[in-house]
């Protein structure tokens, strides 16, 4: 069990960014600049993560980083983010529930939609189909 002063010296420092926070908000024009740059700095991740979504890697994650960015400032960004933890929170759980079987289908069709966005992303955007190079490796 933890005693009073440690847990009050825990409750400080978890806080701590919060009164920092409001700190620059009690600042004149403190909290029209802490809106402004969370607006700033929250658009800029959501929109590198939706960037880099097609690509492998960790595009959806930095768009919840983002999310989590407004989420400071903004109430509609914090009931997204709670909705979104929790419905990902209950697909992570029915997902351990399932069979071998179902599991491995998912991640098929996982990478089948990743390796289709890789390959649509390629094509349009750089003009090269990787089909037909990996089938002609395959020619020769």
């Amino acid at each position: 069990m933890e005693s009073g002063a440690n847990s009050e010296v825990k409750e400080s420092q978890r806080h701590t960014g919060q009164h920092w926070l409001d700190r620059v908000r009690a600042a004149p024009g403190g909290r029209i600049a802490v809106k402004i740059t969370v607006t700033v700095l929250g658009v800029a991740t959501i929109a590198l993560g939706a960037f880099l979504i097609p690509l492998p890697g960790p595009g959806w994650l930095i768009v919840l980083a983002g999310l989590a960015i407004l989420a400071i400032e903004f109430h509609w960004a914090r009931r997204l983010l709670t909705f979104t933890r929790r419905h990902l929170h209950n697909w992570t759980e029915w997902i351990k529930r399932q069979s071998l079987l179902v599991r491995a289908l998912i991640g098929i069709v996982g990478l089948v939609f990743v390796s289709f966005v890789v390959w649509a992303s390629v094509k349009y955007s750089l003009d090269i189909d990787l089909w037909d190079k990996a089938m002609g490796f395959v020619r020769k």
